[in-house]
């Protein structure tokens, strides 16, 4: 089992993939807003003229929408939250979705979480900005923040960050790690892990 070594005092999650469900699919929203398969969507639609912009911003909204409200929590995410509640350990999400979006998925899925960063806050990952905010927030030096996500975009912020990284791999199927600092199957397997370290030392 991997160790942790007393290193997280705040925890903060991606949401779509690591905390709930998403049913988004990328390559038919990318190919409705005109944008090139290997390239970033948010990037490739902020560069747009405006009335275009808008106009893919309104579809990739729509989208988000409608995948905000058949979401459900992921297995393991409502236990891992309330140890870490208990723990009295600070939590957050940082996303790519709207901020919209993402309160009705938290609504829905009823996640005890409160803060959250999503691109209307701020710049969206793999930019750092929104995971220093909240180290900034919550005083704690960005090393001692663990970012749980299942992207490499998550994996390349906490690293931009300078926070250790978890990478949960359920939802994807990933042949490494992208240089992660641990690499979980899933919520259930990164809490079993939690106990054996002292969060709170």
């Amino acid at each position: 089992m991997q160790s942790f070594d007393n290193l997280f005092k705040g925890v903060i999650f991606d949401l779509d993939g690591t905390l709930v469900s998403s049913s988004l699919d990328f390559k038919a929203l990318k190919q409705a807003v005109g944008c090139p398969l290997d390239q970033d969507i948010l990037a490739f639609v902020r560069q747009l003229p405006s009335m275009r912009s808008a106009e893919a911003h309104e579809i990739i909204t729509r989208a988000e929408h409608l995948d905000a409200i058949s979401a459900e929590a992921l297995t393991g995410a409502l236990a891992l939250l309330d140890f870490l509640l208990l723990q009295q350990i600070p939590t957050a999400i940082v996303t790519r979705n709207s901020r919209h979006a993402a309160e009705l998925k938290i609504e829905r899925c009823k996640l005890p979480i409160d803060l959250i960063y999503s691109r209307d806050d701020g710049p969206a990952k793999p930019d750092p900005s929104c995971l220093l905010a909240l180290a900034k927030a919550w005083q704690l030096p960005p090393q001692q923040i663990a970012y749980v996500g299942d992207h490499h975009y998550d994996i390349q912020a906490a690293k931009r960050a300078g926070m250790p990284s978890v990478l949960l791999t359920a939802q994807r199927s990933y042949g490494e790690q992208h240089g992660a600092s641990f690499i979980f199957k899933d919520l259930m397997a990164l809490h079993r892990a939690l106990p054996s370290i002292s969060l709170c030392a």
